[in-house]
Parts: C-alpha cells; structure tokens; sequence
C-alpha cells in the first residue's frame, strides 16, 4: 500500500470529465505553455483578453459532476415526461426508426462528427447520402429539384413566400394562405412577412379563391395537403386559378400520403416544403428533423439552402459536391436568397435511408396501414354517433362533438391516448406508423363507443378519391431497391462512411466552427424514448422533465453569457441571429423609433449577419475593417453619427471574424448606446469567452450563441443546431413565442422563428449534459486551452506560414489565421492546393478564404490532444517544404504533388507520369501507410457541376466508363 492514503470520496470521483474532454493533459501544457512564453493558462488568458472584458467573478454554476451522476440526473428528468400515445398530428408523428439506422447513422460519430461537405472529396459519402435525400424529395413531389434540406417544414413555407415574392409575376402581392394549414406554419409565415412588409392573408380556399380577393394582386399561394384538420381534396381548381392570377403556387405536402396521392407537381404545384419526420427521426419534443422544398426548374438556381449536384473529378469520375455556392449567404451576404446556414444534414441522411431501407413498396406499405387504422377508427366512431367531419382523409380525423371536445380531450388522455384540441366542438385524430390497435380500442373508449378492428377492416371503405390516387412510378432509382436486408443495408452505410471524413478520424480545424468533441454521455440520452418520443404540442404535465431541463438549460447560459433571458427556439444559429434583431426591432417600436432601421455591420462579418438584418427589415451599412484587422473606429464613428437617429443595432463577432480580441470593445458598444442603438454580438466565437468574459456585461444587449459549437452539440455533417438568442431585460418581451405553447415565451414576442416552440429540444440534452459534467471552472478551462492551442499552432506555425492577425501580447484568440497570398504570388500554388493536399496528410483542412481571401484560418479547439496538434503542425510544415519545391523549379507548377492533390488508392496502380514519385504522392512526410487515409475521388470540378446540374441520383451506367 502506499503512504498517502487516498479518501474515498476522491476515489469516488474516478478521472474528471474535464480530462476526458480536453484533450492536453498537464504536462502537454506546460509544453505548450513553454512554446507560447507563458508560465500558466492564468498568465496567458490575463494577457491575451482585455482589462475591459474580463469577468470579475467566477461563473456560478452546480460543480462538475461524474458521468454516471449525470447521466442518473437526465434518467431522473427523463422520467418525469410522461409518453403517451401521441395522435396529436399536426405534422409530428410516431415512427419507428429502423434499428441498423439508428445504430449505424444517428448513433455513429462517423455520421455525426462530421462538417458542412465543404470538402467534397472527403465527403463523398454524405454527399450520396443526402442526394438519395433529393432524390425521394423529388420524386414524391413530383417537382425535378430538391434542396439538401431546410430546418423545418414551418421555415420551408417561410422560404417559399420569399422565393415566391423573388421570382414570382406580382413582386408586391398578398401571400395567401389557405385556413387548413398548419398553425404554427401560419404562425412562422407572419413572423417572418411583417419585418418585409408582406401582407399575409388567410382565407377558406376549400371553394376557390374569393372573388375579393382575385382582385387584388396575388403573389404566393400556400395550400397544406392533406390540410391540418386531415381534409384531402383536389387543389387543381385552386393551382389553376392562382396561376391565371400570376401567382407562385406552394403546397406543403405529407411524404407518406404522396405514396398514395397525386403529387404536387402534377396538381401543378410550383413549389412543395413539408418536414420528413415521419421518416424514421423521433419526435423528440419537436426536432430536429430535415424539412424539404423542391422546386420547379425555373426556380432552382434560386432554391434556398445547400443543394447537392454531380460533378466530375479530375480523372473523369462522377462526384457529388455541393451546387451552385455563389446563391449561398456567405457569399452574397445583403443579396442571399435566404440566411440559411446550417440546415438538418443528419437528419436528411436518416429520412433518406429509410426510404432505401423500406423502398416505395414499404413506403406504401406504412401508408395504407396508416390508412386503414384512421378509416377503421372512423367507422367506429361514426358507427358510435359520432361526426367525422370530412370524407375523405389519409391518417387525420376531425371530429365534432358539439361542447364535449375537452371532456373527450380528458378522456383519452386518461386512457393512455392525447388528442388535439380544435376548439370547444371538435378534435383531431392522427394515425401513424406506431399506431395499434389498442390504441383504437382507447379512443373509442373515451368517446364512449364499442369498435370491434378486424369487424370493422372488413367493411370500412378507403376514403381517398379515385382521381387523386397516385399512379406514376417513384422511387425506381435502384437504391431504393438494392438495400433490403438489414446485411445489405449495414454494409451501405459502413461504405458510405468510409468515404467521409469525420472526428472519428482526425482532427477538423476549422476557424470559426469549433469542431471540438461530441462526448458519448452527452449523446446518450437523446435516443432515450422519454426524450425522443414525446409530441412538442403535448400538454405541459406531460414533460416535466423536459421543460425543467430547457428552464435550467436557459438559466445555465444567461449565466455563462451575462444576459438576463435566453429563449432556446431558434434552430439554427441563423434563425437566432433573426430572432435577435426581430427583439431589437420589437424594442425600438415599442419605443416610437420606427425609423431606426439601419444595422451596421462590419465588412469581415460573416454573411448570415447581412442576410438576416434584411430579413429583420433593416437596411445594411457597411462599417469598415482597419488594416490589423480590426473594426475601423474611425469609419465606425462616422457611420454612427451619419445615421445617428436611424441607427437601430450594430452587429459585431467577438472575439473578430480575424481571431482577435479586440481592446475597443466596450468603448464600441458604448457608443453606439449613446446614439440610441443596440449592440448585437454575435456568439459564433464564444468559444473563446467562456469563463473569462460575458458579452452580456461588456455592452451587448443581444446574442445568440451556437450550441453545435460552444456546448458540444454535434455538427451533424451540416446539422442540426440550436441558436438561442440571449437578451438584455429591456428587450425579453420581444423574443419568440409560440401560438400553441404559451410556455414558450412572452405574450408580447415578436412571434416563432421555428416551428416547435422550443425548437430541436431533442438534443437540448447534450448542452445541459455538458455544462454539468464540466462545471464552471472546467468550462474556464476549456476555454482557455483552446486560446492555448490556437496560439500554439501560431507558434509553430509562424517561421513558415506569416499570421496575419494578433491582439494583445501578439497573441491569438482561440483560431488563426495564416496568410498563403505572398506564397501564392512567388509560386502560384494557391489555398485551394494546399487545402486539397492536407487531405493526402490525413487532415481535413482549415476554413478557406474566410474572412480574408487567400487565406486558412485554424481552430484547434481544447479537445484536440498534443499529439495531433503536433501532427497538424508538422504536416504545414512539409507542405511550405513543397511549395519551396514548385518555388525553386523542382516541380512544375502544373504538374506538383499540390497541384494534384489529393490523390486516390489509384495513384498505386496506373501508369506514373509525374515529376514525383508515387511514394511522395500518397505517402508524404509522416503519413504511414498502415494508418492512410484514401480519399474515393480526386479534386472535383466545381465548374463542371455547376454547368451540368444533375441534383438527384444519376443512373448506374453514368457511372461506367
């Protein structure tokens, strides 16, 4: 035994979660800490963040807590919701997700861990993945283009209004709606119209059109099908009419009923959105799921979101990459078609498996099923006495049961079963994938009726109208038809995620994303049914659990950031950046100020912060960026003073878009408070300030922040996320709220920026779980060990690589950015090249091009270990090694391993014609042959792609030679 006993209660604790996600233990440190000139993380964060900004006090939340005690404390939560059998409807639906899916994709960190496919070559997988995604879109719709995915289908419809007022006849018309869609998509259109000044009216269209409104000018038309309260009936008349009108037509449509009904696109739809939830992704409280939109051809080079297009490689092989980039909001920024950033790429991969998985005879299958359940559970009920208000449904009953709708409400709901509740005289039913007999049996018990299933399966009649069954093939792609057996299927998937480049793999350093670990305890609980199964419109008894978990979740980052209110609703870090300037917007009204409309913004911002201030209806103006990088204060005086008694917010990064911390900071915000304005900061690098600062407290009155960032939500491969927005008191009362959740916040909110009132809550859990098992000092810590190795690889970096930015102490926040135009000048080898031979070097590379041109910005975060720092270091190190041989002549500067980069397995088997050898190709400097990574492609032409546009699965024999 040895001398010091150790006590029990530390034995207890075992290793610190801490150490399990940061990745340099202490003596990788001190190293790091030594390269750096720092004696301690203490002395190098004193330094590199300003007097001004540091917060005074340590940050007060519950000590860091074991994984076992975490994960006892989320089953307690868990257990307080309270699942019953959902037939709320309402575009949420019980599923059941096929368990190699569930396993093999929702559940692995090769699907999970991964980025945006920026990258195309090392994303081939994803790609192919999200393109079977496009293809079932299309082809269910029955429209030519689909998007990669939209966040939810209330959002889609949004962005349907917006594209209609883009490319639609009569730019200045009313959007209509018709009474039958869902209300919360009703809901989201207005929040999003008003700030633009689109009239939004909602009207019967059952009949047509009304005269009344024929007359004036039209611009979109919304019609739900089936509609919200489950009528199907035929929307040509309706489509026809509103095409004579010059109007854009949109359908939001169920994917299941397509299998059974005529589509949109042969009703003459131009354009359909609606969410593939029921497609094998849990409810979860309300997401995330993938929504959808496809478009008529005229309008896909408009579509909002990524799309996934074929290209080539440089040998002539068919790729998938992501098309049409230049109508992307990174890029065209005030001129976006959309703020679309993030969207529900995991998701999409989800839905679209299970339609390879089940195949358009499964699909069917479900939907008939579904079908039959809702017409036997009608003919019960009628048989009973009771009114089904429509003749023809696919799986959604209203019924009226005139002053009794609350008392069978309460019924059902004590017989295991929850309705929706229409008004006083009628509910709603919604069958499903998951529904029983039983749960037939349930329901007419509590409306008082005797129902025998098999009796009534022998007389009751489909109720779908001969002319609207569908009758055109779907789904004939053979993927849809190939993956049958769970072996087949499993081998897919693994092969698909062989071609991808994840976490699981390496390091992603991206600047500006934060790609830092995605523990296995965090994700545990989000597949637990008590989390994933509940309905988001349930009653508030019935997830307890759930809405203590958001309350604490909110409490835990109003605390970490300094505000007073945070509102978990948005769905994506976009979606919370519009929320937050719909809260100053709401702010300044309220006041008088309708003028102040102007929103300054920096030239380095990202693009989301342009695009959604014109969504917010405010009017842009761009605030310089002085040479160090930083905002030009003069320039920013100006501006202020010139539009003194417009000026509505100034929309600010911080730490900046270039990886500094800016001393001025305070002095910023305090200026523009003096002129009548507010101070938006955004949270994209809060990465950084975590313990050490609370924009909260250094002048911002609003920010939202980025937990597939910050607090270890997983990236998903381009989603999901959650953007909460956090605000100052003054502007609380602006924040969402939700039309079927009052819970959900303020009666005075500028009203639902996503469909669920608090958004993907199904993944809340993995924030909650972290901030737990870390505690506020571990939080600090990590915080300050991702300062520490991103001035680490500056470090190394510097003799080689020139770094374009520094703040205090020359030192870097938590990412870099390295300058690569001097070298692409003396040698022509450019960021592209270098980024593309990262790939050979086993690494995904950094952000290019943002938000200097010609330029890598790097972000190591805090989980990444010394030892793949090291090898991240060393791998830049060779290729300025390289570029030195195209510089001296050695290499030719069309013929180069960067040139050529990256090379495939095929390298080793063709003919050899290159100045370097094979060796240097595919095995350069440290790369073992045993632990190579092979990309499926070489560098794809984005050109090519893009001039050929092909968004769904091409045919087998495109890929013959």
């Amino acid at each position: 035994m040895t001398a010091h006993r150790i006590p029990l209660s530390e034995l207890e604790q075992g290793i610190p979660f801490e150490q399990r996600h940061i990745g340099p233990d202490s003596e990788a440190r001190a190293k790091m800490l030594a390269q750096v000139g720092y004696g301690s993380l203490d002395e190098l964060t004193a330094t590199a963040v300003p007097d001004v900004i540091k917060n005074a006090d340590a940050l007060e939340l519950p000590g860091a807590r074991t994984e076992a005690e975490v994960l006892a404390e989320l089953r307690s939560l868990a257990d307080r919701n309270q699942v019953l059998d959902s037939m709320i409807g309402l575009g949420y639906y019980g599923t059941f997700t096929p368990p190699v899916i569930l396993r093999n994709v929702m559940e692995s960190p090769a699907w999970y861990t991964a980025y945006t496919p920026y990258q195309p070559e090392i994303s081939q997988g994803r790609l192919e993945a999200l393109l079977n995604f496009q293809t079932m879109v299309a082809d269910l719709t029955g429209l030519p283009t689909s998007g990669a995915s939209l966040l939810d289908e209330s959002t889609a419809a949004a962005e349907a209004m917006a594209l209609s007022r883009r490319m639609g006849k009569n730019k200045k018309g009313l959007f209509l709606i018709d009474a039958d869609t869902m209300p919360q998509t009703v809901a989201v259109i207005r929040t999003r119209a008003e700030p633009t000044g689109v009239e939004v009216v909602v009207a019967d269209l059952s009949g047509g059109i009304p005269a009344e409104l024929a007359e004036r000018e039209i611009n979109g038309v919304l019609l739900q099908y089936p509609g919200a309260s489950g009528a199907v009936r035929d929307l040509k008349p309706v489509v026809e009419r509103a095409h004579e009108l010059g109007a854009v037509v949109t359908v939001a449509a169920d994917l299941l009923a397509l299998t059974l009904l005529t589509s949109p696109g042969e009703l003459g739809a131009d354009i359909a959105v609606g969410t593939t939830q029921r497609f094998g992704v849990p409810m979860g409280f309300g997401g995330p799921h993938a929504g959808y939109m496809a478009v008529r051809e005229k309008f896909a080079r408009s579509l909002p979101g990524r799309l996934v297009g074929v290209s080539v490689d440089a040998d002539g092989n068919k790729a998938y990459r992501l098309a049409l980039q230049t109508r992307e909001q990174h890029i065209r920024r005030e001129k976006a078609t959309s703020n679309i950033c993030t969207a529900q790429v995991l998701l999409a991969v989800m839905a679209g498996m299970y339609a390879v998985y089940h195949g358009p005879q499964g699909l069917k299958a479900i939907a008939l099923r579904t079908h039959r359940y809702a017409t036997i559970l009608a003919a019960g009920l009628a048989a009973g006495g009771v009114e089904v208000v429509h003749e023809a449904y696919f799986d959604t009953l209203t019924v009226r049961v005139p002053g009794r709708a609350a008392e069978m409400l309460a019924a059902a709901r004590q017989g295991g079963v929850n309705l929706h509740l229409v008004d006083a005289d009628h509910l709603s039913l919604s069958c499903d994938e998951t529904t029983t007999r039983a749960q037939l049996g349930a329901v007419w018990s509590a409306f008082g009726v005797d129902g025998d299933v098999a009796a009534l399966d022998a007389t009751a009649q489909d109720t779908l109208p001969d002319p609207l069954l569908r009758t055109d093939e779907y789904l004939a792609h053979p993927v849809f038809h190939q993956y049958r057996s769970e072996t087949a299927m499993l081998r897919y998937l693994r092969r698909l995620a062989d071609r991808d480049y994840a976490l699981d793999r390496g390091m992603i350093p991206l600047g500006s994303c934060t790609m830092k670990l995605n523990a296995t305890t965090e994700m545990e609980p989000v597949t637990w049914p008590e989390f994933g199964q509940l309905h988001p419109f349930a009653p508030a008894e019935q997830a307890q659990g759930y809405l203590t978990l958001i309350r604490e979740l909110e409490e835990q980052l109003a605390e970490v950031t300094g505000y007073d209110k945070v509102s978990l609703q948005p769905n994506a870090g976009s979606q919370g950046e519009l929320a937050g300037l719909l809260a100053v917007r709401g702010y300044h009204r309220a006041n008088g100020d309708e003028q102040r409309t102007v929103c300054l913004i920096p030239s380095s911002a990202h693009g989301t912060n342009a695009a959604s201030a014109v969504m917010a209806g405010m009017k842009v103006v761009v605030v310089k960026t002085a040479e160090d990088g930083e905002i030009d204060v003069e320039d920013l005086r100006a501006k202020i003073e010139q539009h003194r008694d417009q000026l509505s917010v100034l929309m600010i990064t911080y730490p900046s878009t270039h990886g500094v911390f800016e001393e001025h900071v305070a002095d910023i915000c305090a200026r523009v408070h003096e002129a009548g304005g507010q101070v938006y900061v955004d949270g994209a690098n809060l990465n950084a300030l975590v313990g050490l600062a609370k924009p909260g407290h250094f002048g911002g009155d609003v920010s939202h922040l980025n937990l597939h960032k910050t607090f270890c939500i997983p990236h998903g491969g381009g989603g999901p996320g959650v953007g909460p927005v956090g605000v100052r008191a003054h502007l609380a009362p602006y924040l969402p709220n939700h039309p079927l959740q009052p819970a959900a916040g303020p009666e005075t909110g500028v009203g639902p920026v996503s469909a669920a009132p608090w958004g993907s809550a199904g993944i809340l859990p993995i924030s909650w779980a972290y901030v737990r098992l870390m505690g506020g000092e571990g939080l600090k810590r990590a915080t300050q060990v991702a300062v520490l190795s991103a001035n680490y690889v500056a470090k190394r970096l510097e003799p080689h690589y020139p770094v374009l930015y520094t703040g205090p102490g020359g030192l870097v926040a938590h990412e870099c950015i390295i300058d690569l135009r001097p070298l692409t000048k003396a040698t022509g080898v450019s960021v592209d090249d270098i980024a593309k031979r990262l790939i050979d070097y086993g690494f995904h590379a950094p952000t290019m091009s943002f938000p200097v041109a010609g330029t890598l910005m790097i972000e190591p975060t805090e989980s990444e270990d010394l030892t793949e720092l090291d090898r991240f270091c060393d791998a830049m190190i060779a290729i300025r090694a390289e570029i030195e041989q195209v510089g001296s002549g050695a290499w030719a500067a069309d013929d180069n391993p960067l040139r050529n980069a990256p090379h495939t397995a095929a390298a080793l088997g063709d003919a050899w014609e290159h100045a370097y050898s094979r060796e240097e190709a595919v095995f350069p400097a440290g790369v073992s042959a045993a632990d190579k990574y092979w990309p499926p492609v070489r560098r794809i032409d984005q050109a090519y792609g893009d001039r050929n546009l092909v968004c769904s699965c091409p045919p087998l024999d495109a890929y013959q030679e």
